[in-house]
Formats: C-alpha cells, sequence, structure tokens
C-alpha cells in the first residue's frame, strides 16, 4: 500500500542538520505515527513520503520554507527585566508564552542582560535545511474515527 491522503503511517527517522549534527531520532524507540494529509508533520517531509510503501528507505532533504519557516528578525524581542519579575528563575533556554496582537505565541529566552531578556519567537529549527533518514515501517487505511478527529490514534484506536 502506498502513502496517501487519510494512510496512517509509521516511520522511523533520524533528523540532522547540515553540519550533520542529529536532532532528533526515533532510534531505539517506537515509530512516529502520523495521519498523511492532514500538517501533522512538516510540508516538506510529508510530500516526499507521499507515494512511498512499507519497507522503503530514503534520504529527505527539506528546506527551511517547507520544514519551520525563515528565521524573522521581528520575531525577537529585548524585553525589560521588570516586565519578567513575576517569572522565578528566569534562564537562558526557558519557553513562555508572550501576549500577541494574533494569540498567545511561544517564545524562547536566547539571552540575558543586566537589564533586559532577549526573546525569540522563531521555532528553534526556524532557517534552518533538515535532513531526514527515513524508514517506512507499516501504511494503513485511516478509521473513521481517525478521519473524524484528524490524526492517527494508537493500535487499539484510541488516543495516546
Amino acid at each position: 500500500m502506498q502513502i496517501k491522503e487519510n494512510s496512517v503511517v509509521h516511520i522511523h527517522y533520524t533528523l540532522t542538520n547540515d553540519a550533520g549534527d542529529i536532532l532528533d531520532s526515533s532510534s531505539g524507540k517506537e515509530p512516529l505515527m502520523y495521519m498523511h494529509g492532514h500538517h501533522n508533520l512538516i510540508s516538506g517531509l510529508e510530500d516526499q513520503l507521499t507515494g512511498k510503501s512499507a519497507g522503503d528507505k530514503f534520504n529527505a532533504d527539506v528546506e527551511a520554507e517547507d520544514a519551520y519557516g525563515l528565521h524573522h528578525e521581528e520575531a525577537i524581542q529585548h524585553i525589560p527585566l521588570a516586565q519578567l519579575a513575576n517569572i522565578p528563575d528566569l534562564q537562558v533556554g526557558m519557553m513562555l508564552q508572550a501576549s500577541t496582537d494574533q494569540g498567545p505565541v511561544s517564545v524562547r529566552i536566547t539571552d540575558i542582560t543586566n537589564e533586559h531578556a532577549v526573546l525569540d519567537g522563531n521555532h528553534p529549527l526556524a532557517g534552518e535545511r533538515l535532513h531526514f533518514a527515513v524508514e517506512v515501517v507499516s501504511v494503513r487505511d485511516a478509521t473513521p474515527s481517525e478521519l473524524a478527529h484528524g490524526h492517527a490514534h494508537g493500535g487499539d484506536g484510541h488516543h495516546h
């Protein structure tokens, strides 16, 4: 069976950046399960999985705009520490929720000075070309319940 819209797919993958650093991997874990065609994966990887079958192994290179988007300087803000005084133990790397005109946005603290914290609303992998080594483990049609919810359920048909 080939991967198409509404297929439930299990894949093993290893994600690396241009430098060859491993950023994420399913190695030694359960394969990643997703429902194809429902934006449950980055578009550049999902596009390259279309038409593949169980047992297929391939490498997928995904440009930033088809992964987590380009890096936007306007998503970086310098906030006076006084505005963050209610957050205990402020540290670089912490994730915070910021209120914006478009609703809540996740931001990451990338720097702290004596007066400011630098908050970055870009995804940590924004602007990066990503490289996936992929093995398709299994492909099946989605159940009516999965189609109704727009995502894959576990082997017993329930959410995990």
